[in-house]
Order: C-alpha cells, then sequence, then structure tokens
C-alpha cells in the first residue's frame, strides 16, 4: 500500500449480492441469503424476503407441516397475517409488526397457513451453536418489541441489543435483528466491531458506505465497523438490519435441517420420511404433510 493512502475500513469492504428468486408455500419470495459468495452472516443463514411487487397476484401462504433441526426460525411481517402451529402444540397468529421465533434443536416440526393473501416480510434461520443444537425446541411470540432513534432512523429490535434497547427474545447466539425505517439522508447506526452485517433493503435502494444496494439484494458488511453509515434517498427507505459474531466453525444445509456432518443431515431425513415422532412430534394442521426429497448423496437403494 502507497504510505499516503489511508488504510480502509469495513465500509470499505461491502459485499454486494443480487437476492434470487424462488417459490415457498405458492409463494414468491427473494432468496438473499445464502448465496454464491456468503452461506451465513454471523448465526444468519438463511433470509427470504416477501415482496409482492414483483409478483402481480400473491396468493396466501400453506406449507404444511415439515421438519426442522438446528436452527431457529425468525418470522417478520410488514403485511399479512399468518397462522403458525408446530409440534409443540402452538397455535398463533401473526400479524405485522409481531416476532415469531421457533427454535429446533434436535427436532421441531410446524406449519403455516396464511390468513390473508402474501403481504410484506421475511422469513430468516439462525444456526443454532453447538452448546443448543441437540436440546429442546421452544417458541416465542413477541406482540411488542423494543424500538430506538438514531438520528432520522426508527429502529425495532426484533433480536439482540441495538443501542439501549434490548429484545426480550432468546437467542443463542451473540447477534442482532432489527428493523430499520429511515428518512431522506445519512444516518449513523452503532454497531459492534466484533459483528459481521447484512443489510437488505426493502422498498428502496440505500447507499452503505460507497455501495448501493437494490431491494432485494443483500449488502454485507465486515467485522470492525463501529459505525454503519447507511443513507436513503427522498423517499426514505425501510431495511433489515442483521449481524452477529462470524461463525466459528462451518455448518452444512441441506432442505430443512442444519448439521455438522453428511450423517446428521441424513439422519434426520431418515427420521422425518419413518415418521419419528419422537423426534419432531405431530402437528395438528389441515394442511398435507410434506414429504422431504431425497438427499442428492443418497441412492434410492439406500433408503
Amino acid at each position: 500500500m502507497n504510505r499516503d493512502q489511508e488504510p480502509s475500513g469495513p465500509l470499505d469492504r461491502i459485499e454486494v449480492a443480487k437476492g434470487r428468486h424462488a417459490s415457498v408455500g405458492g409463494v414468491g419470495v427473494v432468496r438473499v441469503l445464502p448465496n454464491r459468495s456468503r452461506r451465513t452472516v454471523g448465526p444468519w443463514c438463511f433470509v427470504d424476503c416477501i415482496l409482492p411487487d414483483e409478483f402481480a397476484e400473491p396468493h396466501p401462504l400453506e406449507v404444511g407441516p415439515h421438519p426442522h433441526t438446528g436452527l431457529a426460525t425468525v418470522t417478520w411481517l410488514f403485511e399479512g397475517e399468518a397462522l403458525h402451529g408446530d409440534s409443540l402444540g402452538t397455535e398463533q397468529l401473526i400479524r405485522p409488526g409481531q416476532l415469531n421465533l421457533m427454535t429446533a434443536g434436535q427436532g421441531i416440526a410446524h406449519s403455516e397457513l396464511g390468513v390473508t393473501a402474501a403481504g410484506r416480510g421475511f422469513q430468516m434461520w439462525l444456526a443454532q451453536p453447538e452448546a443448543t443444537r441437540h436440546g429442546p425446541s421452544r417458541f416465542e411470540h413477541h406482540a411488542e418489541l423494543p424500538t430506538a432513534t438514531f438520528g432520522t432512523a426508527q429502529a425495532t429490535v426484533l433480536l439482540g441489543t441495538l443501542g439501549d434497547a434490548v429484545s426480550p427474545a432468546v437467542v443463542d447466539s451473540d447477534l442482532v435483528g432489527t428493523e430499520l425505517r429511515l428518512r431522506p439522508g445519512t444516518v449513523e447506526i452503532p454497531a459492534n466491531p466484533r459483528f459481521e452485517y447484512a443489510i437488505v433493503p426493502i422498498d428502496a435502494p440505500v447507499r452503505i458506505g460507497e455501495a448501493i444496494v437494490e431491494p432485494g439484494w443483500l449488502g454485507m458488511v465486515p467485522v470492525g465497523a463501529e459505525l454503519l453509515m447507511i443513507g436513503a434517498g427522498q423517499a426514505g427507505a425501510r431495511v433489515m438490519l442483521l449481524g452477529g459474531v462470524p461463525l466459528e466453525e462451518r455448518i452444512q444445509m441441506w432442505w430443512n435441517f442444519v448439521a455438522r456432518t453428511r450423517d446428521e443431515l441424513t439422519q434426520a431425513w431418515l427420521d422425518w420420511q419413518n415418521q419419528n415422532t419422537d423426534r419432531f412430534g405431530e402437528v395438528n394442521s389441515t394442511l398435507a404433510r410434506i414429504d422431504a426429497p431425497p438427499p442428492p448423496w443418497i441412492r434410492p437403494n439406500n433408503s
């Protein structure tokens, strides 16, 4: 490096990745994580944006009983309503501005039924650490969440801590999940230098440092930042801010399972296909149970 050059900081090393279109339960989504260049951001390992502006006639969400292992699901709606049911016996209606947090541990099953046509929102996963991923499952619903103001930005803290706002939700890792509403101009958001961050615009482009990030894209800030400089245009913007300490171990994901080895994924698949209710329980749902597709490494005669 030339002696006259300033060393680059985290906001000079933004990674930008475009989301890809997918369908879940008949509803169109934009999947921003994982992507080709980035598998995780902190413990966040899966982020789907429900963005109905991309789809002319959205349908109600219908996802029949299906399993999860080794992860926590985070459901956050801006519009619409959905009914969550799981094998713990939970039946919970979720509305905009409310948080559903389901932690799978060794295994859980659940279903999601849209009460209204698909609106806007996020479905996200957190990879559980070794200390809890083999443990019991649990479910939390929080109808009210803390808020904070940073300059002209309004923050709702879903998970973790931002500034003085602390979410009541129980998490297994050091992380944060926040919805930010930005007015025109640039705002400084406090950051934990131990965290890496994903910033996902929802309805308008934003600037992170010198990088422009479009709706349905992901802007990734590496560790080291103590402030996040986020700029919005004349219409303002809404973004999701997700962050956490980078994972120290490599995870493996397949279908609805998060594990550490392929053998663990295979066993989860077998347990679901064999209807192992000791592991996954049963879901009281009018929707059909979803069979797991065979893992690509399993030959039919080995199942």
